[in-house]
């Protein structure tokens, strides 16, 4: 029994096996790419130090601003500072015309020189004559008094009539009477007597007087209360000023403090004490040191942020009011901490911050607790341990297949 041949088939050409046999292979090393996953950008949690900065814009403060006028009504003799002069404690700013003033103190100092010559004038002769008027008195009562009783007596005897002894009786009273009178004058010119007192009263108030009178010719000399810089001069020779009117702003010397507004989401990581790195916008290379040593006790609630006051301890010397500063805060500096990029941390600011971490070719959301933070880096104070690769690119889901790109 035969079979029928059948058909022969032609044999492929080599070239044709060899590229099936090529995307066989590439089929199978696609499908296993695909198992295996995309391919993501990750990084390993590393152990290095690690500072935070909180950086905020400031302001110089000017110790001290004060605005220098006139007390009283006065015509500008002399200006003796212009804008931009460093004056010293004391230092004469501008003077008033002074001619009327100075007159009206020395008409005081004359009245007070002639109640002190006064009161000279009743120790050496006043006091001195009220003693005598009154031993005088005194002589002449006991005088009197003697004769008077022998006119009683002779009366008695009827040797003179009434009216004789009436006329001594007058005389006795008369002078108990100047006697009174001396006495009285007398005491009054003790040192604690009314006419002493009178003319000690007139002595203090001649001395007011010539108070009031030098206290109104100092107000015409306009001085520097502390050193400082002249900030403005706005002032002539010539011009009237009135009480209350500005004529110069002056910016006294005093400890360097700088001000800025802070973020109120950084408040729980400000403590008075900190240290910080300060630079002046005119001047970015010349860095100096500050220390945080006031927080505001309220919010501003429009801005959302926290006044705050550093102080300066050594200030460089081109630090002017009013400049422009740019303050870098320590606010954590990390010895040694396990760090990550920033860009593998979800929801760091939430109250859950994860990470995806690479394991058997999946990436699994691992829970995380976050410490200091730079700009480029995040402490895990908790949930990862150094070595451990995490996921930096934001597409990729919880629980998909991951494979590590290779490092750059």
């Amino acid at each position: 029994m035969s079979f029928p041949r059948l058909p022969r088939i032609p044999r492929l050409p080599r070239a044709v096996i060899g590229t099936i046999a090529v995307g066989l292979v590439v089929a199978g090393i696609v499908a296993w790419r695909s198992w295996q996953g995309p391919m993501v950008e990750v990084a390993t949690v590393a152990s290095r130090p690690l500072k935070q900065t909180v950086v905020v814009s400031g302001r110089v403060l000017a110790p001290a601003k004060t605005d220098i006028g006139a007390t009283i009504t006065g015509r500008v003799q002399a200006v003796k500072v212009d804008e931009g002069n460093r004056i010293a404690a004391g230092q004469v700013l501008v003077e008033l015309e002074s001619g009327e003033l100075a007159a009206a103190l020395a008409q005081a100092r004359a009245t007070e020189n002639s109640a002190a010559t006064r009161i000279l004038q009743w120790r050496d002769v006043g006091a001195p004559q009220a003693r005598e008027a009154l031993a005088q008195a005194e002589a002449n009562l006991r005088s009197i008094e003697r004769d008077a009783e022998r006119q009683e007596q002779l009366f008695k005897q009827g040797f003179i009539g009434a009216a004789r002894v009436d006329e001594a009786r007058r005389g006795l009273a008369v002078a108990a009477s100047q006697v009174q009178t001396a006495r009285a004058q007398a005491a009054s010119n003790t040192a604690t007597g009314a006419d002493r007192r009178q003319l000690e009263d007139q002595l203090a108030q001649a001395r007011a007087a010539r108070e009031v009178a030098a206290a109104k010719l100092a107000q015409t000399t306009l001085r520097s209360p502390a050193a400082g810089v002249v900030l403005d001069r706005s002032v002539e020779p010539g011009d009237i000023v009135q009480p209350g009117k500005r004529l110069l702003t002056l910016a006294l010397d005093g400890p360097a403090r700088l001000t800025a507004l802070i973020d109120e989401k950084n408040l729980g990581l400000l403590r008075i004490g900190e240290a910080a790195l300060v630079s002046a916008d005119a001047y970015p290379q010349e860095r100096f040191r500050a220390v945080l040593s006031y927080l505001a006790p309220a919010i501003d609630v429009a801005r959302g942020t926290v006044e705050s006051k550093f102080d300066v301890p050594a200030p460089p010397p081109f630090l002017r009011a009013d400049m422009t500063v740019s303050i870098d805060l320590v606010v954590a500096d990390r010895a040694q901490a396990l760090v990550v990029p920033a860009a593998a941390v979800r929801d760091a600011e939430g109250d859950a911050p994860w990470v995806l971490t690479v394991s058997d070719g999946r990436a699994t959301r691992t829970p995380v607790r976050v410490g200091a933070r730079s700009a480029s880096e995040v402490e895990l104070v908790s949930g990862a341990a150094a070595g451990t690769i995490v996921v930096l690119g934001p597409d990729v889901a919880p629980g998909s297949r991951a494979r590590a790109a290779p490092a750059r």
